[in-house]
């Protein structure tokens, strides 16, 4: 379980990005959704210790982590995924699973990864984690090593930004399936309406500051309000 207290994050000439955010998150699959501008992504850089809180503290099962690198938070069971994965020149697809995993695996072990993310594994197992793959294979190869890392907070920044529609409907499907698999939480900031029906709890977020929380029944109609602000989408 990750909490947040009184958290804030202010850039160097005095701009507040975060503004006392106190949150709770110990459901299965959480989404964090809001305007553009009001500070969802900082919020999970914060959670992961890419950027550091201005004040307040970051909690992850009871210990305070924050004043902990990312190395250390990564160990006590953090991973982050960026809306870019990144590429790895020299390294296949094989090797990231392994190293995800944090230990050797059996071919079946990776290729049991890569066909839970819809991925046929025979034809991934070997590649290079390079230029040669699209936007939503590396996607699907991101989650494929969180599914193997199988941490205790799982954290996605707009996991569907920049993946085409076949990609988009796997993305789902992974994402529910990760919900009822995973032992630790999840954390998926994004606008897409079919990825927040599958999240447990809804954070909405404006202005740096959480403006309500609940359910989709509950946040759904709240967004319809701020759709043209808050770039809210139903379809990729």
């Amino acid at each position: 379980m990750i909490e947040l207290q009184h958290v804030s994050c202010v850039t160097d000439d005095g701009k507040a990005i975060l503004n006392d955010v106190s949150l709770t998150v110990g459901d299965r699959l959480t989404a964090i959704t809001g305007p553009n501008g009001s500070g969802k992504s900082t919020l999970v850089k914060v959670i992961a210790g890419i950027m550091p809180a201005t004040s307040g503290r970051v909690l992850l099962d009871g210990e305070d982590i924050t004043n902990l690198s990312v190395t250390e938070r990564a160990r006590r069971g953090i991973s982050f995924a960026f809306q870019q994965p990144v590429r790895f020149k020299g390294i296949t697809v094989s090797d990231l699973v392994e190293i995800a995993a944090g230990h050797p695996l059996a071919k079946a072990d990776v290729c049991s990864y890569l066909s839970e993310v819809g991925l046929c594994a025979n034809d991934y197992v070997g590649r290079e984690v390079n230029a040669s793959l699209s936007g939503g294979e590396l996607k699907r190869i991101e989650i494929a090593t969180a599914l193997a890392r199988n941490t205790k907070l799982t954290l996605f920044d707009e996991p569907e930004a920049g993946i085409d529609l076949w990609s988009f409907q796997n993305l789902i499907k992974v994402f529910e399936k990760m919900q009822r698999r995973q032992d630790g939480n999840i954390i998926v900031i994004s606008h897409q309406e079919r990825i927040l029906s599958v999240a447990d709890r809804i954070v909405l977020l404006t202005a740096g500051e959480i403006s309500a929380i609940g359910t989709k029944d509950e946040i759904f109609p709240l967004l319809m309000k701020q759709s043209a602000p808050c770039g809210y989408r139903t379809e990729v």
